[in-house]
């Protein structure tokens, strides 16, 4: 099992930045990507961003590209959102993954955080 606890949530004025993270616990080292999710109100969950463990390969939605970096810690086992030029429609409760070996690339989630940007 792995346990992902996502933190860095909150309010912010458009245009703004934030940065989430997200620590993993449990059986790490079985980890070979972690990403993030999110999911507005009335919305379906949307694609923001992954990385490969090993290599540090990255991938990101669209509406997110050129804004959002997503980057890793190995050493801390924690994935990290950094989000800049923040707009209302990112407003969303943001879930962080974790895809295990043999696994579906996204087998653990966590609770989420929320992300409030006001106009």
């Amino acid at each position: 099992q792995v346990q992902l606890v996502e933190s860095g949530g909150g309010s912010v004025q458009a245009g703004g930045s934030l940065r989430l993270s997200c620590a993993a616990s449990g059986r790490t080292s079985s980890i070979y990507t972690m990403g993030w999710f999110r999911q507005a109100p009335g919305k379906d969950r949307e694609f923001v961003a992954r990385i490969k463990w090993t290599g540090g390969g990255t991938y990101y939605g669209d509406s997110v590209k050129g804004r959002f970096t997503i980057s890793r810690d190995n050493a801390k086992n924690t994935v990290y959102l950094q989000m800049y030029s923040l707009k209302p429609e990112d407003t969303a409760v943001y879930y962080c993954t974790a895809g295990i070996r043999g696994g579906t690339g996204n087998d653990y989630w966590g609770q989420g955080t929320q992300v409030t940007v006001s106009s």
